[in-house]
């Protein structure tokens, strides 16, 4: 399955759920309590981090589309950092503030990137179910796509009228399940349960075939159009109805911390779904983004940037030769990433010693090298009849096989000042005898503060004379 990066900006999801603050304290930990056998940490960071549905809403919001979020909060300092966090983050909210109520907190005590203890600040919402079925009516006309985000805290007190309003203006409704009674959730487009809280449903599954088996049926009792088993290290299954199984593997590199790899799950498929994704596309980009996110500390988010970058990665094209738009999106992530640019440019027709030694030196004075050449036809209007030796997409191929070399893209003029301009390198380098100020490009890069270098190519070594000496003998 070939994964592509959707336009997740034009792709609105609406977000109704549990909403809660993760509060984390960091610090250094040097002795034990003479008064427990446990650890001091002095404290010297406080964090808080939008948690629940709230860290559903920031992940959509991460991947750059917009977010709504409908939930119910304490009428409290919490709650106060909760709103402000979420909208300083594109998410704008809609919260049932319930005066003398604790908006619901979790605090994790941090040392050396573990953590100690957890404290839960909890108490029983009595939602008001119609007028959160009014806010929620009132904003689907401008989504997508609606997740019912259930941690079982009592904000959502009618499943049913939500998904049923869902559907009544033709919106896809997932839900990401809590508890033994999915019966609330019948009717729903499709539910994200864990392995856990599905067995915990239909029974032990001993096997692929018994969990595809209980799963489908399921789907058919609950008049679902689909379901999403996560199943942490054996990745994920996707159920369909008059589809087969899918299995995707799981994508993590480094497992670090599992902490809100679901809420990451249901958004990222949604907002994939809301940018007019298919669902096996969508499962498999929510696959990828999970497998970022547990890769992190604590209660995250997934970029943009990232999420392509990952990708680009699953598809080979992380490096190699690009077309204009790929690479603008490959520099926007490199720089997303704080990464040096380099570009250099050439004709490049035979590689020889030469090019090799000048574009690792090239390559040291950043993260990521560019080379740019020209097309055939601006080589021959450059170098004479004759030439190049070599067309364009083998010089392309030779070039994108060199480890100091990230991308590799040609231009048809005879510079690559177009190029200069849509890229803005940091680095500008040239090869050869040059000042400064003679470089093409040079005013260009300078002009938007960009550095211009010069580096020597080896000595003796140049494609004229490597031509000349075949013609000699």
């Amino acid at each position: 399955m070939k994964l592509t990066m959707p336009r997740f900006d034009s792709a609105p999801v609406l977000v109704v759920g549990d909403v809660m603050l993760d509060r984390y304290w960091h610090g250094p930990t040097h002795r034990i309590s003479p008064e427990a056998p446990v650890p001091v940490v002095k404290v010297e960071q406080i964090e808080d981090r939008p948690g629940g549905a709230g860290n559903v809403a920031l992940n959509i919001a991460a991947l750059g589309a917009p977010a709504w979020l409908v939930g119910v909060t304490g009428d409290d300092e919490a709650g106060l950092s909760l709103k402000q966090r979420l909208n300083a983050a594109g998410v704008y909210c809609a919260f049932q503030a319930h005066p003398g109520k604790t908006t619901i907190t979790k605090l994790r005590v941090m040392s050396r990137h573990q953590q100690l203890i957890r404290l839960d600040f909890e108490e029983p919402f009595k939602t008001d179910g119609d007028a959160l079925l009014d806010s929620v009516r009132g904003l689907l006309g401008g989504v997508k796509v609606m997740i019912l985000s259930d941690y079982g805290k009592g904000a959502l007190v009618n499943h049913q009228a939500l998904i049923a309003l869902g559907r009544e203006h033709g919106i896809p409704v997932l839900a990401d399940p809590k508890g033994k009674d999915f019966s609330i959730y019948r009717g729903a487009t499709l539910i994200t349960p864990n392995l856990s809280e599905f067995e915990a449903v239909v029974g032990h599954c001993s096997s692929e075939q018994m969990l595809v088996d209980k799963g489908m049926a399921l789907i058919e009792e609950l008049d679902l159009e689909a379901m999403l088993v996560t199943r942490s290290e054996q990745g994920m299954t996707l159920l369909r109805r008059g589809e087969a199984a899918m299995h995707l593997p799981a994508r993590a590199r480094e497992v670090f911390d599992v902490t809100g790899a679901g809420d990451t799950v249901i958004s990222t498929l949604a907002t994939a779904l809301a940018a007019g994704e298919s669902l096996p596309h969508a499962v498999g980009l929510s696959t990828l983004a999970a497998g970022i996110v547990i890769g992190k500390l604590g209660t995250a988010a997934v970029s943009a940037p990232e999420l392509r970058r990952a990708v680009q990665r699953e598809q080979g094209s992380e490096r190699g030769v690009l077309g204009m738009e790929q690479l603008l999106q490959a520099v926007e992530d490199a720089r997303a990433h704080g990464e040096r640019i380099v570009f250099t440019n050439g004709c490049f027709d035979i590689i020889h010693a030469g090019h090799v030694g000048y574009l690792e030196e090239a390559r040291s004075l950043g993260d990521r090298l560019i080379v740019a050449i020209n097309d055939d036809a601006s080589v021959s209007r450059l170098k004479g009849p004759g030439r190049p030796i070599n067309s364009v997409e083998r010089r392309m191929a030779v070039l994108a096989g060199l480890g100091a070399v990230d991308w590799v893209i040609s231009f048809a003029e005879d510079t690559p000042e177009m190029l200069l301009a849509e890229i803005k390198p940091d680095v500008l380098v040239k090869g050869g005898d040059y000042s400064v100020d003679q470089v093409v490009g040079a005013p260009i890069v300078q002009a938007y503060g960009g550095e211009v270098k010069v580096l020597n190519f080896v000595e003796s070594c140049s494609t004229t004379a490597i031509v000349e000496k075949i013609r000699q003998r």
